[in-house]
């Protein structure tokens, strides 16, 4: 009796956990997988659970080419998905694209000879590399680099790897393209074979574009070669597949609306918070600060206590932006797509290695809405890729000439700074609704955070983060004339319209979802995070600084000049602090102008302003007239080890700063222009010379 006992109550136990586990399905277990669910913990480093054996990822997925990317905003990446779509299409190679923070690269000694490596290359600041190749790059270049197999730098341990490579850089800056050039001798010292010259891509010339196409077409002439690859017609072949769910409604919880990621997606958003996953942070203030109509300057004060963001003085911070429903509306309607902008997609990748660049399920307005960049730049080989679905002959004909004629382009295109719709449009007054959406998901970039100096000091405001943004809009004249829009300082207008009572902010004939998905930003609220710089001030308050910020270029000087000031009223000895300044009007746009009186108060005569107005005048008068001007008084501080700091436009200003400030010294020291120039280099080496400077 008593077995009969036991064996009723396993069976009873039995059929209560198999009946637990039925209405539980779903909700405990059985949940399908979201790919985006914790991707706020992925900032470095493989997914969990993913391998970061490059080989063994390879060989999983019959790969016989990889494409690594170095890039901070997307650019380098675009690049390496066309790549390795062209390499696909055109030569039929197996490829992959791989961010170099997802691998290892001890193991690269094992690359098999019969496939190839490409790297895209991003130079980041003065040099530097991107976020995510900082350890690549420390590995390859560093003095004791050692590979699973043991060798030694000298027994040239990647003797079976074949690679090519590209930069993407900027001549404005000293350290052009710095990181391709020291990547590629890093690996050719190691025995690496490199196919075909590295290319260099010059966005400060404005060339990249041109720089990318006219590179890679001998590439691939000497890769196939190399590789004994033929040449095929290419095709396209999507990536992505796109699937229309009449079973779910924009309305269904588990439908990303904008959201990056589950936890925001449930509203149970939290840290850390980094390029992957955005703080929604409350705007506590917003005012204008230029006093002249028809040009807009922002000063914003964002609230982070609630967040674990910190930040230095100095640093950067990054504002994650929609796009404008005027760009929306008119890309989904040149796609056909307006009656279906709410239509849910499911997006997956159809190959293995695919990163689908946004959550899913979501809508079509959505996706576009939130996460591709629809008014940036177009290239002549996405031009060229549409012209297959061209609505008819002539439209098809128009694409194509504007595909191969690089001249016809830039007059029809690039001069004219049209976004993708924009061109579609005028080509053809026709819906182009044969566009797979797959392509267009896969040619236009992710849309990314802008950054913005930080304009305020953490010592002073350590939960408050201060922007200072000037309102773009440029006006291209032509027989078509097209206005450019800055996307996110259109969209932090929208907001400070907002929260001074406007209920229907339209800033320069704009308007924006300001309240985010499912109102989840209502209240004035934006998604940023924050990005650490090596902009900063020296440890001790008494060494003198001289800082060189004309308009916005003076952001992260009013926190530098803030924080030193605070120093001053809490008892501490302050250096010399010299800020040269400059705008059109001090009528009109002179920045804080009454701060700095307040500052000069606390400060005292440690505190110089000197001032450049451009527009005062028939003389126009600039920042480096003013620095050129106080020779002796800057050269007598540089000699007493003061930093030197320049924040601005790189490809006018920072560069006659440079030239000014060795002028300076070879004049002030007796010296000739060449022993001034080398000094001045020594100031960027050892960092006493900083720039944060931008195109």
């Amino acid at each position: 009796m008593a077995q009969l006992d036991t064996l009723d109550l396993i069976v009873l136990v039995a059929l209560l956990v198999g009946t637990a586990a039925y209405f539980t399905k779903g909700t405990y277990w059985g949940v399908p997988k979201d790919p985006y669910a914790a991707s706020f913990t992925n900032a470095n480093g493989a997914k969990a659970g993913k391998t970061r054996n490059i080989l063994e990822k390879m060989d999983e997925t019959g790969k016989n080419a990889v494409i690594f990317y170095g890039s901070q905003t997307g650019t380098a990446e675009d690049y390496a998905s066309r790549l390795a779509k062209e390499g696909s299409s055109r030569f039929g190679l197996k490829t992959m694209v791989a961010d170099l923070e997802d691998y290892d690269y001890e193991n690269l000694d094992k690359f098999p000879e019969d496939k190839v490596a490409m790297f895209v290359l991003a130079t980041y600041g003065e040099g530097e590399p991107t976020d995510n190749a900082v350890d690549f790059f420390e590995f390859v270049t560093g003095d004791d680099v050692s590979f699973s197999g043991g060798g030694a730098a000298e027994d040239m341990p990647l003797s079976n790897l074949k690679f090519v490579a590209f930069g993407l850089g900027n001549n404005t800056y000293e350290h052009y393209n710095a990181l391709v050039r020291k990547v590629n001798a890093a690996l050719v010292k190691l025995g690496a074979q490199r196919i075909s010259a590295a290319g260099e891509g010059d966005d400060g010339a404005g060339t990249m574009e041109e720089d990318f196409l006219a590179w890679k077409e001998p590439m691939w002439t000497e890769l196939a070669q190399k590789m004994n690859l033929e040449e095929r017609e290419a095709v396209y072949e999507a990536t992505f597949g796109i699937t229309e769910r009449e079973d779910l409604s924009p309305e269904t919880n588990e439908v990303y609306l904008g959201e990056p990621n589950k936890n925001h997606l449930e509203g149970t958003s939290k840290g850390p918070y980094n390029s992957h996953n955005p703080y929604i942070a409350p705007v506590v203030e917003s005012r204008e600060v230029f006093t002249v109509k028809g040009r807009n300057c922002l000063h914003m004060e964002i609230d982070v206590s609630g967040s674990n963001l910190t930040y230095q003085t100095g640093d950067h911070i990054a504002v994650w932006p929609t796009n404008p429903g005027k760009e929306v509306n008119r890309f989904l309607d040149v796609l056909g797509l307006l009656d279906r902008r709410h239509m849910v997609i499911s997006v997956k990748g159809l190959d293995p290695t695919a990163r689908v660049p946004f959550p899913s399920p979501t809508t079509y307005d959505a996706a576009i809405r939130y996460h591709m960049e629809i008014c940036g730049p177009v290239s002549r080989q996405f031009i060229a890729s549409l012209a297959a679905f061209a609505p008819n002959e002539d439209s098809k004909d128009e694409m194509a000439r504007l595909g191969e004629d690089k001249d016809y382009f830039k007059e029809k295109v690039s001069n004219q700074r049209l976004n993708i719709a924009q061109v579609l449009e005028r080509v053809c007054d026709t819906k182009w609704t044969s566009v797979p959406f797959s392509i267009m998901m896969e040619s236009i970039q992710k849309l990314q955070p802008r950054y913005y100096s930080i304009s305020s000091s953490s010592l002073v405001q350590k939960t408050k983060i201060s922007i200072t943004a000037v309102v773009e809009e440029v006006h291209i004249p032509g027989p078509k004339p097209n206005i450019v829009k800055g996307v996110t300082t259109n969209y932090l207008l929208a907001l400070k319209q907002m929260q001074h009572g406007d209920p229907h902010p339209d800033p320069h004939g704009l308007t924006y979802a300001i309240t985010g998905p499912r109102n989840k930003y209502d209240g004035c609220h934006v998604p940023v995070h924050v990005r650490h710089s090596n902009f900063k001030l020296p440890s001790d308050p008494s060494k003198p600084i001289i800082m060189v910020g004309p308009g916005s270029g003076v952001a992260p000087f009013r926190g530098f000049v803030q924080e030193r000031a605070a120093q001053a009223k809490a008892g501490e000895k302050v250096g010399k602090t010299i800020l040269f300044y400059g705008c059109r009007k001090p009528s009109e746009d002179f920045l804080y102008k009454d701060e700095w009186e307040m500052y000069k108060q606390a400060l005292g005569d440690s505190f110089e302003l000197f001032t450049a107005f451009s527009r005062e005048t028939s003389e126009k008068v600039y920042v480096q007239q003013r620095l050129a001007e106080q020779g002796s008084l800057v050269n007598e501080l540089l000699q007493q080890k003061a930093n030197f700091y320049v924040c601005g436009d790189a490809a006018n200003m920072a560069r006659e700063v440079n030239i000014v400030l060795g002028q300076i010294i070879a004049s002030k020291r007796g010296l000739s222009p060449e022993k001034g120039e080398e000094i001045v280099k020594s100031m960027r080496s050892s960092n006493q010379y900083q720039e944060d400077v931008w195109s």
